[in-house]
């Protein structure tokens, strides 16, 4: 019986290990020694942008402000914004800028991916940009997504989400701030040595050429991304391409958003681009989507193995004892930030990064029954605890997030 306890307890921790060190190690090794360079050039093709919205009259105003204040020509450039049933005022808003070459589409209630297709439909773009109504764009933004187009062999260019620096007083947005700063890292060495796996919903574009739809139940993000790789074309990672946005807001809405997040996720790479999963066909890039939006997303059944089989070798050597108690005080961690989130006891690093590890397992668990018993997530309402912030405040100070980037949790 130690025996198979013991084969379980080390098959966990290979599988961990690998998850968190082995791949992302591999990332950055591949990103140093193999290039693949494409071209850029400073290049203004004819641009729409594409704002799937719903009920978002707090963001939209200062959202549609922000992209039409940026540096990019305006005759080569609209907004369409998709209303999704909004009924909070959110199309008489988007209407008051109609003479500012801003398109509304009054649609009923019927999910972001028909409102994507349908804005797509009505756009004129040779270069469809994607965005979230409270995501605020760096005044270079659309000129730095341009930039990569200007090599035949890209299809889409993944933007770099930066989460605003204010203090947020909540676990999972210290965590996620944490998290994507080291994605952030992932991608530019993916995008270096091939493919980014995927995009941000906050900002990315790809050749309208490319674009085949959305498909209903999957994150839009990832599933219209993607595409471009599965037709053969390059999607890279411009870090200079920056939205903002607030950090998390309560850790209930942060982990109802995260399960929503992961259900459609997973079944975006196991059911609609299974097929990038084929190593024979798509090299690394399979190895690179399977480690990454699969086996990170899957990690919490060895996680909890760990922490099971664990105790019951307790007598079988020092290794074991100390395995034991380290998970004990890893989840200690967790739950010390959870019960003290509310003061500067909670919000320590110590203490946030494993609650926003925690919660995102337990996420990833739920999200994972979800796609057993085929539950699909098509609608819901956006939970926004912050009004979007001006992207002009924090452009000085993201300097130093983004000067390393000359070198993103996720979706």
């Amino acid at each position: 019986m130690t025996q198979i306890l013991q084969f379980l307890f080390w098959a966990a921790v290979a599988v961990i290990l690998f998850t968190y060190i082995v791949f992302p190690a591999l990332i950055f090794i591949r990103g140093r020694l193999v290039r693949k360079p494409y071209a850029v050039a400073d290049i203004t093709p004819p641009v729409s942008m594409i704002i799937a919205a719903h009920n978002e009259a707090a963001n939209i105003a200062a959202k549609l402000d922000n992209v039409l204040a940026m540096d990019y020509p305006r005759e080569q450039f609209e907004v369409i914004v998709a209303s999704d049933g909004s009924n909070d005022g959110t199309n008489e808003i988007v209407q008051g800028y109609a003479d500012q070459n801003v398109r509304l589409l009054a649609l009923p209630r019927q999910g972001k991916a028909p409102a994507l297709d349908a804005g797509v439909a009505a756009s004129r773009g040779e270069i469809l940009v994607f965005s979230d109504a409270n995501s605020m764009y760096h005044p270079q933004a659309l000129r730095a997504l341009a930039r990569p187009f200007a090599d035949p062999d890209v299809g889409g260019v993944a933007g770099n989400q930066v989460y605003t620096s204010k203090k947020s007083g909540s676990l999972s947005g210290d965590g996620e701030q944490s998290y994507w700063s080291f994605d952030r890292k992932l991608k530019q060495s993916q995008s270096k040595s091939g493919n980014a796996i995927s995009a941000t919903g906050a900002i990315y574009a790809i050749r309208r050429a490319l674009f085949r739809g959305v498909p209903v139940g999957v994150t839009d993000d990832f599933a219209v991304s993607t595409d471009v790789i599965a037709q053969g074309k390059r999607l890279v990672f411009a870090p200079d391409a920056i939205a903002y946005e607030p950090v998390a807001g309560t850790g209930g809405v942060e982990f109802g958003r995260k399960t929503r997040v992961i259900t459609r996720g997973l079944r975006g790479v196991l059911v609609v681009r299974r097929e990038l999963l084929n190593p024979f066909r798509y090299g690394f890039y399979a190895f690179q989507l399977f480690s990454h939006k699969v086996l990170r997303r899957l990690v919490v059944f060895p996680l909890v193995l760990l922490l099971i089989v664990s105790p019951f070798l307790w007598n079988a050597g020092l290794i074991y004892q100390i395995a034991t108690v380290a998970q004990l005080v890893f989840y200690g961690c967790a739950l010390v930030g959870m019960l003290f989130h509310s003061s500067t006891l909670g919000r320590l690093k110590i203490f946030t990064i494993p609650f926003f590890f925690c919660m995102v397992n337990v996420a990833s668990l739920i999200a994972a029954i979800n796609l057993i018993r085929g539950h699909r997530i098509d609608f819901w309402e956006p939970q926004r605890q912050d009004r979007p912030v001006s992207a002009a405040p924090d452009a000085a100070n993201s300097a130093s997030t983004v000067s390393d980037r000359g070198q993103a949790i996720s979706q």
